[in-house]
């Protein structure tokens, strides 16, 4: 007898003939013997719905109450699967993640795991059920409800792998696994049979969608191997775990859009020891994360001054300028400007360590196409460039193109 761990997302639950066909392949997994744990997002659209709603009371809601109510949709999830499996005839419970025993902080929206309690989860295994998770919440020490972010039931799925021990952790969404590009965009994309932890860390950071970053970076550390796969049909998908020498060979594992960040410049910042501090420490304690950094200083006569641009996720721009501007007479600098136009292109690999020339060809290949270069930030297994928005969807096919066309 295995313990398995099942997370099915929104597309995967997004309408009660797809929670059906889940109850199902649940059932056929029961049959064979095994223990399972279901773990389910809120239906497609939604979580939108709800955050709409909310902005329809108050442009700018509290967090709190904005937990409250997004939490709602996997709720609702969980007891419509349980209804789909009895219906099968399958004992089934749901659970919300407060009930499962998953303890968060208190950062309301960005909640992290402090702990998960799993004893009720077992004793409803141990009584022949299967037991329906709620993904993407859990609750404080002080009993509040919190939600893990965007892709957070990805999160709850395999936090609740580790902490159960289970043997094998399947990840259903409505794509086959992992693509090296996104199939919808570069029609010659592939499928990728494995990936390591790392790699799939920085593709899900870097806006590959199938995998929230922060699930791929717990999976890393307690060492949860796991797959991501189809609910819509039989094939394998793609199995996520920890590097093994052969896939160096292999330069570039994936290329990446992210739509979603803004870019921000502060101007004629004064260039002093502990300007810039004071700028990201207070963008920190609002919980505003900034990726790429880029500061060119002035040397003409008179003070020394600098520009600092720098890019955060597009939905954390209207609190990090508000900040922002509560600090421009304090620190000194001219002006605020921020753009939403931009895109964030990436190629991960972990054959970038022993490959060069990687960084040279792309950016080569960008200038042959008329893509211009805004930011460049680089580690050791990722190439990140800044341009514009409006030629993201090209630069993307032209870069996979280039180092992963056949």
């Amino acid at each position: 007898m295995a313990l398995i761990v099942q997370k099915y997302g929104g597309t995967s639950v997004g309408n009660p003939d797809r929670i059906k066909n889940v109850a199902r392949r649940v059932a056929r997994c029961r049959a064979e013997g095994d223990q399972v744990v279901v773990v389910v997002s809120a239906m497609s659209g939604v979580t939108d719905g709800l955050i709409k709603l909310a902005k329809e009371i108050s442009p700018q809601p509290s967090e709190r109450e904005l937990d409250m109510l997004l939490s709602t949709g996997e709720q609702t999830t969980i007891a419509l699967t349980a209804m789909a499996l009895h219906s099968l005839e399958v004992p089934a419970v749901s659970l919300t993640g407060a009930q499962a025993g998953i303890v968060t902080d208190g950062v309301h929206s960005k909640a992290k795991i402090r702990n998960i309690s799993p004893d009720r989860i077992h004793e409803f295994l141990q009584e022949g059920n299967v037991v329906i998770v709620a993904g993407f919440q859990g609750q404080t020490d002080e009993g509040h409800i919190t939600t893990l972010g965007r892709g957070g039931s990805d999160l709850t799925a395999i936090a609740l792998a580790a902490a159960l021990g289970a043997d094998l952790c399947q990840i259903y969404t409505d794509v086959d696994g992992v693509y090296t590009a996104d199939p919808r965009v570069v029609k010659s994309a592939r499928k990728l049979n494995e990936v390591a932890y790392d790699e799939m860390l920085e593709l899900a950071s870097l806006g590959a969608k199938v995998m929230q970053s922060r699930s791929v970076e717990f999976a890393k550390k307690f060492g949860v191997v796991f797959e991501v796969r189809s609910s819509l049909n039989d094939n394998p998908g793609t199995i996520v775990k920890e590097e093994t020498e052969s896939m160096e060979n292999v330069v570039i594992r994936g290329v990446t859009l992210d739509k979603n960040q803004a870019k921000v410049t502060l101007a004629a910042v004064p260039d002093h020891p502990g300007a810039a501090s004071k700028i990201f420490k207070s963008l920190a304690a609002i919980n505003v994360n900034v990726d790429m950094i880029v500061q060119t200083s002035s040397h003409g006569a008179g003070v020394k001054t600098t520009d600092i641009s720098f890019t955060l996720d597009k939905p954390d721009l209207p609190k990090a300028l508000k900040k922002l501007e509560s600090l421009k007479a304090e620190i000194g600098f001219a002006e605020i400007l921020a753009d939403e136009g931009i895109g964030k292109l990436s190629m991960v690999g972990v054959g970038m360590r022993s490959h060069s020339g990687v960084a040279a060809k792309m950016f080569d290949t960008l200038a042959s196409n008329e893509i211009n270069i805004d930011m460049i930030s680089t580690s050791e297994i990722k190439i990140s460039v800044v341009i514009e928005l409006s030629r993201g969807e090209d630069a993307m096919r032209v870069v996979h193109d280039a180092f992963l066309g056949a």
